[in-house]
């Protein structure tokens, strides 16, 4: 079986020697070949390749940044390719296999498996030789003549606001930990605009719904984690459904306090509140924004946008875990 590993050498949580270990422990398996990533877009490129030249899999050492790349490498058609795979797409693409490294890792652990690369490693592995794989869905956002799939979620307004925060500490050297996560949300929520919401809900037999501050679009629980613990704002969202949504209509402290403590410690009840907007198991909706709002999608800030389209593909890969 030929398997081509990713590496990002800059994940947050690992190091040359534990790469080199889970790299040997990978290679006495598999047919492997490794290639390190580089640039942004790099992951995407690679894993592009590796389906091109028929591997039977794709491994992913790195955070979620570095396996969203590799999904839509994967997926994504190149040079004006047309891909077909009839009733199962997952069926004519590479299986994924991702080894977390990142701070999150929120697409690894949603599948179950450990967030330690070294254990995680061990459970793939056991996975591999069972043969033991998951046909997950994947969500897709379209914008502005522009398409990418994620995997567990994207968002608009102030979550993204937070990321293009954090996205720029890391960029002055800084690492990001769930501590300066949560400082910044608290910092940039005294500044953010609580007065004047930007965006509408529309979509084919959805009510449409104005005045929304912050926009929450699932394609799987939780939708992120604050070190162990998970944040779970769209609870019955899973990759064996459409896509899930929640929308704050109010940004003050009275609306925001009780849906934190909700979300952090409930695991299986949805929210509740009149100024909240929610969706389950929806196949395609839309939202639009008064003015440029921020966009990012599976942690990776993306910009400003002021129109997005959201689609859920269903049978879209295939993971070992």
């Amino acid at each position: 079986m030929r398997a081509m590993l990713l590496v990002n050498p800059k994940a947050t949580t690992t190091n040359g020697r534990t790469r080199d270990v889970l790299i040997r422990a990978f290679g006495a398996a598999v047919d492997l070949s490794v290639e390190e990533t580089r640039y942004r877009g790099h992951a995407a490129a690679l894993a592009a390749t590796a389906r091109a030249k028929g591997y039977d899999m794709v491994a992913v050492l790195g955070g979620d940044g570095t396996v969203n790349e590799a999904v839509n490498g994967l997926l994504n058609p190149v040079n004006g390719e047309e891909l077909e795979f009839g009733d199962d797409p997952s069926a004519g693409r590479p299986a994924l296999v991702v080894i977390p490294g990142g701070s999150a890792n929120v697409f690894a652990r949603a599948l179950g498996l450990p967030n330690d690369p070294v254990e995680s490693t061990g459970a793939v592995l056991e996975a591999l030789r069972d043969d033991r794989r998951k046909t997950v869905g994947l969500g897709q956002a379209l914008w502005e003549g522009q398409s990418r799939y994620f995997t567990f979620c994207t968002g608009l307004g102030y979550d993204a606001e937070v990321i293009r925060a954090v996205e720029g500490l890391r960029g002055s050297g800084r690492k990001a930990t769930p501590t300066r996560y949560v400082n910044t949300a608290l910092r940039h929520y005294l500044a953010t605009d609580k007065r004047r919401p930007a965006m509408t809900l529309t979509g084919p037999g959805i009510p449409t719904a104005r005045g929304i501050f912050m926009a929450i679009v699932s394609n799987t629980s939780p939708w992120t984690y604050v070190g162990g613990t998970p944040v779970r704002p769209t609870p019955w969202a899973g990759f064996e459904t459409g896509l899930d949504f929640l929308g704050l209509r109010r940004m003050g402290v009275t609306s925001i306090a009780p849906l934190l403590h909700h979300i952090l410690t409930e695991s299986e009840a949805l929210p509740s509140g009149r100024n909240l907007v929610q969706l389950h198991d929806e196949r395609e909706f839309t939202i639009t924004s008064e003015r440029p709002v921020a966009f990012e999608l599976d942690g990776d800030y993306l910009g400003e946008c002021e129109t997005v389209t959201f689609r859920s593909t269903p049978n879209a890969l295939q993971v070992l875990v």
